[in-house]
């Protein structure tokens, strides 16, 4: 490397720090979603110990992000379930437009990300057991 090349290296490493130390100081004024005490157990369930509490919130808001991207993903995974479902029933008319997140759409999103999720299968008396007794089609 010619000494201008190594210039812009070192000017490069030093914008670097300059930008983490400033986003690790911005830690300090942000309550991130999950409370510093959760991310504080589970970091010592795992048999990690730090008092410094900018790492505690980096955890904290990298365990956000991931949450919420797991949601949107299962959300779209809902989504076009649901499609596919408007798709089949093509002559009945759907008035109920909400969106039903199921076990499995969150299974498909969080296996995208390389967790499994096993759970165990769901037996209801009949087709109607937890639907809300207003909602029932008759």
């Amino acid at each position: 490397m010619n000494q201008n090349q190594q210039q812009q290296a070192s000017d490069g490493r030093h914008d670097d720090d300059a930008a983490l130390s400033d986003f690790l100081a911005s830690l300090m004024d942000y309550t991130p979603t999950i409370p510093d005490e959760l991310v504080e157990h589970y970091l010592a369930k795992s048999g990690f110990q730090c008092p410094d509490v900018r790492l505690i919130r980096l955890v904290a808001v990298a365990t956000q992000k991931f949450v919420s991207e797991v949601a949107s993903d299962a959300l779209q995974q809902c989504k076009a379930r649901q499609a596919a479902v408007v798709k089949d029933k093509r002559d009945k008319q759907q008035k109920d437009k909400r969106i039903i997140l199921t076990m499995e759409d969150l299974s498909r999103s969080l296996r995208e990300y390389g967790v499994n999720v096993k759970h165990q299968d769901y037996f209801a008396d009949s087709p109607s057991t937890g639907v809300d007794p207003a909602s029932r089609d008759e």
